[in-house]
């Protein structure tokens, strides 16, 4: 059986060159200042809402704290939502296929943060427009 060189020495640069390709980055926390006036209720309304919006179970096991869990395609994702009237802070508790590792984790866990983040933000804004 004759193999083609050419063939072979593209085959090989592939294969190192997807090994190379990082899935990983270090995990991302939020810590956003509430920049408008809102209450601490407003602002737990925001995040229960941007969460539902992206698929993210939400629980509030005590004032303060949201507990969120989003399960796409056999991922597990869990984070703890901490807020104020002033604040609020997404951060990360625990993961289920997502590659965590020494803090790092799979790119999609970020991807979901920042939505999460941004949808938030989105609705604190349209809840001081009322």
């Amino acid at each position: 059986m004759k193999f083609n060189k050419g063939f072979l020495k593209i085959a090989i640069c592939t294969a190192l060159l997807t090994g190379c390709i990082s899935h990983t980055a270090p995990i991302h926390n939020v810590n956003e200042a509430v920049i408008a006036s809102h209450s601490s209720m407003q602002v737990k309304q925001a995040i229960l809402m941007a969460g539902a919006k992206r698929g993210w179970q939400m629980s509030t096991p005590q004032d303060g704290i949201v507990m969120a869990t989003l399960t796409p395609r056999g991922h597990i994702a869990n984070v703890k939502i901490t807020y104020s009237s002033t604040e609020y802070k997404i951060e990360y508790v625990s993961s289920s296929n997502l590659d965590e590792n020494k803090g790092k984790i799979h790119k999609n866990y970020n991807r979901w943060v920042n939505n999460l983040d941004q949808d938030i933000k989105a609705q604190l804004s349209v809840a001081n427009m009322q």
